[in-house]
């Protein structure tokens, strides 16, 4: 199960598909993974992560047929762009957990369990990519249930924390509270699916303080006023320039982190 370049709905799933968006890049990998979740003979389904303003994108989600509800993941245009059009071709409302992103839907709510498409999902909390980042989770979905993580974790790779709204504080609280729903696969925005959520968010905690130690390393020779593109150099000197500002924000939200807790 993989998010080969396709514009087909794909299974990843027991209870979901997905279509890839044709938005590649440095940040959105292959494109944005649509999802459309329906337990099999529901007649409805619930999209997540409706992706670009593409057109094409747009009503190849909306002939899956009996769209009743819009999910989104997070703020960001790569996953939200298409949501009002697809409100207007299907009529489903769209729900987020930031208010400016919601059309015709309420805000989501941090424990609420949503009843749709002969499923039932939970929105978890996961603060730290964005302030408004959730993900939702499917126990019911396969022998040990799935998480739609949107970008709190990728299928490929490791997240950006947008800081300064995304924080690594906040990150690695979300990470816990990932973890703690054991080892269920993970269905990402970006990327292939993974099997493990337990053993994917171990992978993404070790990768976070693997970088906070560096960082530190790099404040014992720079000082600790060291500004974020020197830290940066120092820690990402091989960094492709089309990602050089994401590295600047990861580095930036850790900087940020560590004065934090040394009450610099």
């Amino acid at each position: 199960m993989t998010s080969a370049s396709s514009p087909v709905l794909q299974r990843s799933s027991a209870f979901s598909q997905f279509i890839l968006a044709p938005n590649p890049g440095p940040m959105s990998l292959d494109g944005t993974n649509s999802y459309v979740i329906s337990a099999p003979d529901a007649g409805a389904s619930v999209v997540v992560d409706p992706g670009p303003a593409d057109e094409g994108h747009l009503r190849r989600l909306a002939a899956v047929g009996g769209v009743e509800l819009i999910l989104v993941t997070h703020r960001h245009a790569d996953h939200t762009a298409g949501s009002v059009r697809l409100r207007e071709l299907t009529g489903a409302p769209v729900r987020a957990a930031d208010p400016r992103y919601c059309h015709g839907g309420e805000p989501l709510r941090d424990g609420e369990i949503i009843e749709a498409a002969g499923i039932s999902l939970q929105v978890v909390a996961t603060p730290g990519h964005t302030s408004d980042s959730v993900c939702f989770h499917l126990p019911g979905d396969g022998p040990h249930g799935t998480v739609l993580t949107g970008d709190t974790i990728l299928g490929r790779g490791t997240t950006v924390l947008d800081y300064p709204d995304g924080a690594l504080g906040d990150y690695l609280t979300s990470l816990d509270r990932l973890e703690a729903l054991g080892g269920a696969a993970v269905l990402p925005a970006h990327g292939p699916v993974l099997p493990s959520l337990e053993a994917v968010t171990g992978a993404y905690r070790a990768h976070r303080l693997e970088r906070l130690a560096q960082i530190r390393a790099a404040l014992t020779g720079l000082g600790p006023d060291a500004s974020v593109p020197a830290v940066t150099d120092a820690v990402y000197a091989d960094v492709d320039p089309s990602v050089r500002r994401a590295a600047e924000m990861s580095v930036a939200a850790q900087l940020d982190y560590l004065r934090g807790r040394s009450g610099a």
